[in-house]
């Protein structure tokens, strides 16, 4: 739905016609429901009333009350907690949508973390405990909840939609910059499988948020054709400290115009 209402002008229709942008929507749409092999219709519908719900969604019975939503609220848990989906083949889905368009023809993905915070939900599995700002300047809160790592396309300009193209919810087990790396490498190859990506082609721009290491990112991703750019805080620098010199260490430099001598 993003890509292809960025394309509608104000009056509802494309300037390259209507009719494309809504034919790559069915297309897409179609897809998207061969990838759910159990309660397809339903996990369907619940999509529709998430996209079209004009507020935030707190609970899951309030999607059975969307006119895009034909079932009761024990038809929506049932979809969420029995229906399946093919993970993969939607992943291939999203690669192969058409990417927002830059001048200078480079393709730039950004990645970040979002947390579903679930503090009261102590039988929920794999829960970690999340960073999130409170109220007041420099105060900040660890709420047990759910981060999922999240890849979207970034396209040029301001606007509020944007293409996820890949999430990936990090457990407590895992190494956090092993399982980024991993994520943008699937995405990365995608794209390129999708034929976004041609060799002689300029490097996919990654942006990462702070927090990340970059330096490591950059080397497990070094066989990609990706740029590692990243947010730095203002006092980060990138040295260690000059080690102690002994002080039995013998001089053997003198002074400008010398030579050596030993003391």
């Amino acid at each position: 739905m993003a890509f292809s209402m960025a394309w509608l002008g104000p009056d509802g229709e494309d300037a390259d016609g209507g009719d494309r942008a809504r034919g790559m929507l069915a297309a897409f749409c179609g897809e998207l429901y061969r990838c759910l092999t159990r309660r397809a219709d339903a996990l369907f519908e619940v999509a529709d009333a998430v996209l079209c719900k004009q507020d935030r969604v707190h609970m899951l019975a309030e999607l059975s009350l969307e006119p895009e939503c034909r079932r009761g609220h024990g038809g929506v848990f049932d979809a969420v907690s029995a229906g399946q989906a093919q993970v993969a083949r939607l992943r291939r889905a999203l690669a192969g949508l058409p990417l927002p368009a830059w001048a200078d023809g480079r393709i730039r993905l950004a990645v970040d973390v979002s947390s579903w915070l679930r503090p009261d939900a102590a039988a929920s599995p794999e829960r970690l405990f999340c960073h999130c700002y409170a109220r007041g300047k420099g105060n900040a809160q660890m709420i047990p909840g759910w981060p999922y790592s999240v890849v979207a396309a970034l396209g040029p300009g301001r606007t509020s939609w944007t293409l996820p193209l890949d999430a990936v919810r990090p457990g407590p087990a895992g190494d956090a910059t092993e399982v980024t790396a991993a994520q943008v490498r699937g995405v990365a190859e995608r794209i390129i499988a999708a034929g976004h990506w041609r060799p002689g082609d300029p490097d996919i721009v990654v942006v990462f948020d702070a927090g990340y290491d970059l330096a490591r990112l950059a080397w497990l991703l070094r066989d990609l054709p990706v740029e590692v750019m990243g947010r730095l805080r203002s006092d980060r620098v990138m040295y260690f400290p000059a080690p102690p010199r002994p002080a039995n260490r013998a001089r053997t430099a003198g002074r400008p115009g010398t030579g050596p001598r030993s003391s």
